[in-house]
């Protein structure tokens, strides 16, 4: 079977380098190497879920190392049995995981055994057995408006290089005024600018979206690349950073850290956090839910939904205070 080609990305392991990283047995590594290109690839994982998903199935290997006293060969993958799946959740349980990192890690590891048992190179039933912990219901934490509204002009400010400002300003334009998530605002190539209308975006799962575009996101973009210091060809990224390299995640979620302890705006005020701002601003004015899932690329209406909570628990909060004041 061909494997997928794999998406260069700046902040998450080549295939390679996350098999070598693994303690385990080299045949076990060869398939960690397919399946972290067939993530990348074929089902176009975002950066930071891959260095999850990396980060998760090294733990299970190293736990797999002292439970049967040395590298787990793929025959030892086969034999697994469930009370050793749940030796494991024990141990992660000790290191102080709580339920949703818990949660996260067994999906990484069915992730992978779901790939071997797909490509016929073994099959474990116990592997995915195996039940989540259940997890308390959150709902997303979007900025205020003058908070996402404060972030904005606060962005430009906090470079201390003119063009770095502006570039950090069209970032989170894009975020907050399209409802893009991080990866696909950083996936967009110069080429796609001057922006025109809208924006065709591919999102999760290759689904692709159309997204209008605000005029004041595209005169961000169009003032970023007035600033932007590299001579940029249509196959260059559209954001990079110092070095001319593509902005990465992890460099925007620093860049949100610096502006939220400037502003003093709490720790939930993340690059996601705009996306959520995006919706829950967007259904307080009056926006159809049906609508704001085509924008945000949802493949299920009932993930849109929890929008509706985030505004009517704000709606009560508002009520709670005014009846106080009374």
């Amino acid at each position: 079977m061909a494997r997928p080609a794999a998406r260069p990305l700046s902040g998450a392991p080549a295939p390679e380098d996350a098999a070598r990283a693994v303690p385990a047995a080299a045949d076990v590594q060869g398939e960690i190497r397919n399946w972290y290109a067939h993530l990348m690839g074929e089902k176009r994982m975002s950066e930071a879920t891959l260095i999850n998903y990396h980060r998760d199935i090294t733990r299970f290997f190293e736990f797999l190392a002292g439970h049967l006293g040395g590298a787990a060969t793929l025959a030892d993958l086969e034999r697994l049995e469930l009370r050793d799946f749940r030796a494991f959740v024990s141990q992660r349980r000790k290191d102080g995981l709580q339920s949703r990192s818990v949660a996260r890690t067994l999906s990484s590891m069915r992730s992978f055994f779901r790939y071997l048992d797909r490509t016929k190179i073994l099959s474990n039933a116990s592997a995915l057995a195996l039940r989540s912990p259940k997890l308390a219901h959150a709902l997303p934490k979007p900025l205020s408006v003058r908070g996402a509204s404060d972030m904005l002009a606060e962005a430009e400010l906090a470079q201390d290089e003119p063009w770095k400002g502006a570039r950090d300003l069209a970032v989170l334009t894009l975020l907050y005024g399209c409802g893009l998530r991080v990866s696909e605002a950083l996936s967009l190539d110069r080429g796609e600018a001057p922006l025109k209308d809208a924006l065709r975006i591919t999102g999760k799962g290759n689904k692709e979206r159309i997204v209008p575009l605000l005029p004041a996101a595209r005169e961000a973009v169009e003032n970023y690349l007035r600033l932007c210091p590299f001579a940029l060809m249509k196959d260059d990224p559209l954001f990079v950073g110092a070095r001319g390299k593509r902005l990465n995640q992890r460099q925007v979620r620093g860049m949100m850290i610096h502006l939220r302890r400037r502003l003093g705006l709490p720790e939930s005020a993340t690059p996601h956090a705009l996306r959520h701002s995006f919706a829950t601003h967007l259904l307080a004015g009056g926006g159809d839910l049906r609508s704001i899932q085509e924008l945000l690329g949802h493949s299920s209406l009932s993930t849109t939904q929890m929008y509706t909570e985030v505004d009517a628990a704000r709606l009560l909060e508002v009520y709670d205070k005014a009846q106080r004041r009374k």
